[in-house]
């Protein structure tokens, strides 16, 4: 994080202090097996977890305390893998454990991790934020980090907070300090309005990035930058462009003969793959950023798009009806050896790579339902999360083990009308959970982990 003016805290410095905290409970503390959850079973008992309000002395620490204490039980809530205790039920006070907790007090609660912690206002205005992991049966310190920042950035600080104890927890980076960015929809449906709209992953700092005047569709979030591809129908021209976040700088990608669509960037960040549909057909294709350089990657009669690189950039997943179905196929990353990889019944469409690389994840539409997918790069293992009226458009969370998509329900028996809405499902097919936007919602994309020196 920044201090107050603006120039990124000393990491050696604070990871110093970080390592002294560690060491000290660790010492104090006998050896125990570590609590750790294995998540790679579906349907797990959750975790119960306690999370203490964070020590503050004066009324502004002492409610950014607690505020910050609130985010940390919603994020690992969200993830289904946590049970916040009550904190009524807690026996001892913020204050009473700046050094050590007293650990049977907190077992006799059934507590099995407790978070505590304190924050202050430094001399220099900074936000300073530290906070321990227990292991309450084992008696010993997990974790403990301090971080610093603006007092009001807090809740991005609770953020990471919990994505340490998730990583510290499961053995698997967190993704609670992301936004995702999506369409925001209003109005009656022939005369529909579509905004880019960002927000955190839990729903707050929620804004518009358009205004609505021109449609638009597909955002997509760069992997190394705050810099959006999406599509635009700017004066009824469909092409790809591109948005800084930061600036609200908008550019268009080319200047191309055909409509430019489903664009994504390279794992990198330096390039972008898209669409072109010109005299009748669709074909798949990749600009160099830094150089704006175009290449085609298919070349073929039916219809190619949505490509999708893997995270090692040498193979593009994307979808095809060159079988005379729509089916999902691999090919490298130059665009030869195209291999179709979806057998199933039904259509297979919007496909995208995991950031671990093990899966694809896609949408199936199958005897008039729609389903959230996944399978193999091979296509092997195929594995079907969701079903519904209109399921569509999955996006991975950074850590590989979450998906985003939106869910249309519809309103009368004809299909029409009803509500769009965003929807999360772990990998297990369990803890199916509505992302809450102020409006109808579509095309989902969850960024990266937020840089921490931002």
């Amino acid at each position: 994080m920044r201090h107050a003016h603006n120039r990124p805290l000393p990491i050696r410095k604070l990871f110093r202090f970080v390592a002294a905290v560690a060491a000290v409970a660790a010492l104090a503390s006998p050896a125990f097996a570590q609590l750790q959850i294995d998540i790679s079973r579906g349907n797990l008992e959750p975790l119960p977890v306690a999370v203490s309000d964070l020590h503050g002395d004066q009324p502004l620490t002492e409610r950014i305390g607690r505020d910050t204490a609130q985010v940390i039980m919603a994020d690992l809530e969200r993830s289904g893998l946590f049970r916040a205790l009550d904190q009524r039920s807690f026996l001892q006070k913020p204050s009473e454990m700046l050094v050590r907790p007293r650990f049977a007090d907190w077992t006799v609660i059934n507590a099995q991790a407790l978070v505590t912690g304190k924050t202050e206002v430094l001399a220099d205005g900074r936000l300073r934020t530290e906070f321990r992991l227990w292991d309450v049966f084992a008696g010993q310190q997990l974790t403990g980090l301090v971080y610093f920042t603006r007092p009001d950035n807090w809740r991005r600080i609770a953020h990471v907070i919990a994505d340490s104890i998730y990583k510290r927890l499961t053995g698997e980076e967190g993704y609670f300090d992301t936004r995702v960015v999506y369409i925001a929809e209003s109005g009656p449906a022939d005369r529909r309005v579509k905004r880019l709209a960002i927000m955190d992953q839990d729903g707050h700092g929620h804004r518009f990035l358009t205004d609505g005047a021109h449609l638009v569709l597909t955002p997509r979030f760069s992997p190394t930058q705050q810099v959006i591809t999406y599509l635009s129908y700017f004066n009824n021209r469909p092409r790809v462009y591109l948005f800084d976040i930061d600036t609200g700088r908008q550019e268009v990608l080319g200047d191309f003969p055909g409509m430019t669509y489903a664009p994504r960037f390279s794992p990198d960040g330096e390039k972008v793959i898209f669409s072109m549909a010109r005299d009748g057909n669709s074909e798949i294709y990749v600009m160099d950023l830094r150089t704006r350089v175009t290449k085609r990657l298919t070349n073929h009669p039916g219809i190619d798009t949505s490509g999708s690189y893997a995270p090692d950039a040498t193979q593009v997943v994307f979808n095809s009806d060159r079988g005379g179905t729509q089916q999902l196929y691999v090919m490298n990353g130059d665009g030869s050896n195209a291999k179709r990889i979806s057998f199933g019944p039904g259509r297979y469409a919007t496909p995208v790579w995991s950031p671990r690389g093990d899966l694809i994840a896609f949408t199936k539409q199958d005897r008039g339902r729609f389903f959230i997918g996944v399978m193999r790069p091979d296509g092997s293992g195929e594995r079907l999360l969701t079903e519904s009226f209109l399921d569509e458009a999955p996006t991975w969370a950074p850590n590989g083990r979450v998906l985003l998509f939106f869910r249309q329900v519809p309103g009368n028996k004809s299909g029409t009308g009803g509500k769009t809405r965003l929807w999360s499902i772990d990998l297990t097919g369990y803890n199916l959970r509505e992302m809450v936007t102020p409006l109808d919602a579509s095309d989902p994309a969850w960024s990266p982990l937020s840089p921490l020196n931002r």
